[in-house]
C-alpha cells in the first residue's frame, strides 16, 4: 500500500478558505493544533502527499469527510506505479538521481508567495499584516542581504492588497545611477514611477495623471520639490485613487551613497508619516521600508525615517526552523544532523536553503558539503568568490575582514565599514564590535587570506 494520501487539487482553494474559517489564520496554528510540524501543513494545503493519519486528523479539524477531498485517483496511481516498478525490477535511485514526485526548489531570490519552502518567523509576519492594516503606518524591515527581506515585504504587500488596499512595489536598486544625481530628477522618477504603477493598465487614467504631473512639476518648482511631490499625491494622486497607497520601497539603503537625495528624500518619507497624525489625507499612505544596514550617514534624527514606525529586524532561523525545512525537503534528519549544517552555517535563510536543495536533489552528501562548503569547489563558491570580489574591490573592507577572521575576539570598527559589512551579510553586531556571521565566512575568508 502507498504511505500517504493528498488532496485532490481541484479542492485545495476550498481547504485554504476552510482553514481561515476554522479561525487558522497561519498555517503554524494549525499544526500546533494536531501537534504536528508545519511541513505537514504545508504539504496538505500543497497537494503533497501526508500520511494517512495526520490527512484524516486535519479532515476532522476543518470539519471534511474524507472522501470529499482526497485525490483517490493520484493515491492508485501511484500505487499502480510502484508495483510495476517492482515487476520491472527497475534499479534503485543512485546518490545523485533525483528525488522522484518532488517539486524542490532552487534558492534564488524573492521566495515565492505559495512557496512550501517560506519560513515564518513568528510573530513578525502577524505584527507586519497587522500594522499594514492603520492608516498612516510605517514598518521598517532590517536584515543582511539573502536573509528574507523581500520575501516578507511581498507578503506585506499582498496582504495589503487583500485588505482592498492600492500597492505599489520601488526598487531602488533597479534605478538607473542618472536618477540619483538631483532632487529634482530623483523626486520626480519617483512620482512617474508611482503613477504608472497605480494605473497598471488603465492607459486613460495614466496620460490624466502624467500630464497633470508634468504641468504641476513646472508650475510647482518655485515652492521646492519636497512640496512639489508632496502636493502631487494630496491633489491628485490620492483623489483620483480614493483609497488606501500602500507603498513597499527595497533597497532603500542604496540611497545612502547619494548625499544629494538621501537627506531630503527621508525627511519627506519622515514628514507625510508624521502628517498622517493631524490630517486624513495622510493616513491613506502606508510605508514598508526594506534595507541591509542602518544609516551610517549623518541623518537629522527628526527628519529620519529610521527611528518612527514599526521596526523589524529579520533573525536567522532557530534549530526547530531549520529542520522543519529539512523535513520539506524530505529529509528525515535527526537534531545532530542538524547541528552539523547550523554549525557551519549557523541559521542564515539562503546558506541553510541552499544546502538542503543540493543534500535533497542527491547531488551531494552531508558528509561532503561539509568537508567542501567552505572551499572554491564547494556549493557555496560562486556566492563566496561574489562576496570576495566586493571585498577586493572596497580595500578598507577586505582589510576589515582579515582582521575579524583571524582574530578570536570580537573586533571593533568604524561605523561606516561595520555596517557596510553587515549589509553584506558578512559580520553580526554586538554594539561597536563584530563577528563573523557565520563558521563558513571565517573559514573561506581566512584560508583566502593566506593564499593571497
Amino acid at each position: 500500500m502507498p504511505r500517504g494520501i493528498r488532496v485532490n487539487t481541484d479542492c485545495i482553494p476550498l481547504v485554504k478558505q476552510r482553514m481561515l474559517q476554522k479561525g487558522f489564520a497561519r498555517q503554524v496554528d494549525l499544526a500546533e493544533r494536531i501537534g504536528r510540524s508545519q511541513s505537514v501543513i504545508n504539504f496538505f494545503l500543497n497537494g503533497r502527499t501526508v500520511e494517512y493519519l495526520n490527512f484524516y486528523e486535519l479532515c476532522e479539524v476543518l470539519g471534511f469527510e474524507v472522501q470529499d477531498i482526497a485525490d483517490f485517483e493520484a493515491l492508485a496511481s501511484t500505487y499502480t506505479d510502484k508495483a510495476q516498478k517492482v515487476n520491472n525490477s527497475s534499479p534503485l535511485a543512485t546518490p545523485n538521481s533525483p528525488l522522484p514526485n518532488f517539486d524542490l526548489e532552487y534558492p534564488e531570490g524573492e521566495v515565492p508567495l505559495d512557496s512550501l519552502f517560506y519560513v515564518e518567523r513568528p510573530p513578525i509576519e502577524q505584527r507586519c499584516y497587522a500594522e499594514i492594516k492603520k492608516p498612516g503606518a510605517l514598518i521598517r524591515i532590517k536584515a543582511p542581504q539573502h536573509m528574507g527581506k523581500s520575501s516578507l515585504l511581498a507578503r506585506i504587500l499582498q496582504e495589503a492588497q487583500n485588505q482592498g488596499n492600492k500597492v505599489v512595489t520601488i526598487d531602488f536598486q533597479l534605478a538607473e545611477e542618472e536618477l540619483f544625481c538631483d532632487l529634482n530628477t530623483f523626486l520626480h522618477w519617483f512620482c512617474d514611477t508611482v503613477t504608472e504603477a497605480v494605473a497598471l493598465d488603465n492607459r486613460e487614467l495614466l496620460e490624466k495623471l502624467s500630464q497633470q504631473l508634468d504641468k504641476h512639476w513646472e508650475t510647482g518648482q518655485r515652492f521646492g520639490y519636497m512640496k512639489s511631490c508632496k502636493n502631487y499625491f494630496e491633489r491628485y494622486l490620492f483623489p483620483e485613487i480614493n483609497q488606501p497607497l500602500v507603498l513597499g520601497l527595497e533597497k532603500v539603503d542604496r540611497l545612502f551613497e547619494y548625499p544629494k537625495i538621501y537627506k531630503d528624500f527621508f525627511g519627506l518619507l519622515r514628514a507625510v508619516h508624521e502628517e498622517a497624525k493631524r490630517r486624513d489625507i495622510w493616513k491613506q499612505l502606508r510605508l514598508a521600508l526594506a534595507y541591509s544596514t542602518d544609516a551610517y550617514v549623518p541623518v537629522d534624527i527628526n527628519q529620519s525615517p529610521f527611528n518612527v514606525g514599526l521596526a523589524l529586524e529579520l533573525p536567522e532561523f532557530t534549530h526547530e526552523q531549520v529542520k522543519d525545512l529539512a523535513q520539506r525537503h524530505q529529509l528525515n534528519w535527526s537534531d545532530a544532523e542538524v547541528l552539523d549544517l547550523t554549525g557551519l552555517v549557523g541559521g542564515h535563510p539562503f546558506l541553510v536553503r541552499l544546502a538542503l536543495y543540493q543534500i535533497a536533489n542527491r547531488e551531494i552528501s552531508l558528509t561532503d558539503f561539509l568537508q567542501t562548503a567552505p572551499t572554491a569547489a564547494g556549493i557555496y563558491s560562486k556566492h563566496l568568490q561574489r562576496q570576495e570580489y566586493i571585498l577586493q574591490q572596497q580595500p578598507e573592507l577586505g582589510k576589515a575582514m582579515q582582521q575579524i577572521v583571524a582574530n578570536g575576539n570580537p573586533v571593533n570598527l568604524t561605523t561606516e565599514v561595520r555596517f557596510k559589512l553587515y549589509s553584506l551579510g558578512l559580520v553580526k553586531l554586538r554594539n561597536d564590535e563584530v563577528t563573523p556571521r557565520c563558521e563558513l565566512y571565517r573559514q573561506y575568508f581566512r584560508n583566502s587570506t593566506k593564499a593571497n
